[in-house]
């Protein structure tokens, strides 16, 4: 384990940093004012979608307006630098997703904060399970179908991506490395238009959040092989998980709530409760299922060991495919 790691989890577990008199004092009145929750990319995207209902829910629990801040760009590093940069109060939170893990090894270097060290954990939100999807049209109805395919016609399977570094590409990568085939990834500007042109047969492939396929694939349009989760996914039935076919592959995206280093420990403790308690309300958890993701409480703790998790596995695939900064 390096060190950043260990200090990210560390800061994770939580130390108490104020007098406890102080401490409690916040814990009573927070929040006394609208809590910002920024967001890494552009209104209706997944992320936003999530992020508008959880601060619903939290706006009615705790009684002051959360706001949500769309910052998008740079792949959502303008997002997590203005949060880090932000007073440690608990009223500047970001709603953290898969990038964040993504970008620790991308873009090393080329941003001013560290996402091990200058954000703390708050709370998992959700967890959204990746669809290895073809066009309907091709003779592939398996895994095991799309990998013969592709071994037969090597640098000729091209797979839609929303984006060179995106969670969409990075599966690809992770595909490529776990089986040996010789599939191209083709980059577009968002899920829409690379959806569009999967329809259309003008690529054959991709590895795209539920969320974003979900309605192609029920319409059929788009046919679903299989699921990167570690089970299959209630809507999607009768389709089998990748791992079935290639063993230990697994990969999703999750979205989550995180704060600025030195948040005062009951900040973050109370935010935590108020964010477990939402994801036990069966309206939200049926709203999320239908978008395509699944609910996932936990410790701030937990939290922090899963991102490190997830900057681990992801850091390696970009090494691997030569998509670290040189």
């Amino acid at each position: 384990m390096n060190i950043l790691r260990r200090r990210f989890l560390k800061l994770a577990a939580g130390a108490a940093a104020f007098p406890v008199a102080t401490r409690v004092a916040f814990a009573d009145t927070y929040p006394a004012r609208p809590v910002h929750l920024v967001v890494g990319f552009a209104a209706g995207s997944a992320s936003d979608i999530n992020a508008r209902l959880l601060g619903q829910w939290l706006s009615e629990r705790l009684g002051q307006p959360f706001v949500i801040d769309n910052r998008a760009g740079a792949g959502g590093n303008i997002a997590t630098e203005y949060v880090a940069r932000a007073p440690a109060d608990g009223y500047t939170l970001l709603y953290a997703s898969t990038a964040i893990a993504i970008n620790a090894t991308m873009s090393a270097g080329k941003i001013g904060v560290n996402v091990l060290t200058d954000i703390v954990p708050v709370a998992s939100v959700v967890r959204t399970p990746v669809v290895m999807e073809v066009n309907r049209d091709l003779p592939i109805k398996s895994v095991a179908d799309f990998i013969a395919y592709a071994k037969a016609n090597p640098g000729k399977v091209n797979v839609a991506t929303v984006g060179a570094g995106s969670l969409q590409h990075l599966c690809a990568e992770y595909f490529k490395m776990k089986t040996g085939v010789d599939i191209v990834p083709v980059h577009y500007r968002g899920a829409a238009a690379a959806i569009s042109d999967l329809i259309a047969g003008r690529v054959q492939a991709m590895f795209d959040i539920m969320v974003s396929s979900l309605s192609y694939i029920s319409a059929g349009k788009l046919r679903a092989l299989a699921v990167a989760s570690d089970a299959p996914h209630p809507l999607l039935p009768g389709v089998p998980t990748i791992r079935e076919t290639v063993p230990g592959f697994e990969a999703g995206g999750w979205q989550g709530v995180c704060a600025p280093a030195k948040t005062p420990d009951d900040i973050v403790e109370k935010l935590n409760k108020e964010i477990n308690a939402v994801l036990a309300d069966p309206k939200l958890t049926e709203r999320l299922i239908k978008l395509g993701g699944q609910p996932h409480p936990g410790t701030p703790a937990d939290f922090g060991k899963f991102i490190a998790s997830e900057t681990d596995t992801w850091g390696r695939v970009v090494r691997q495919a030569g998509l670290a900064p040189k």
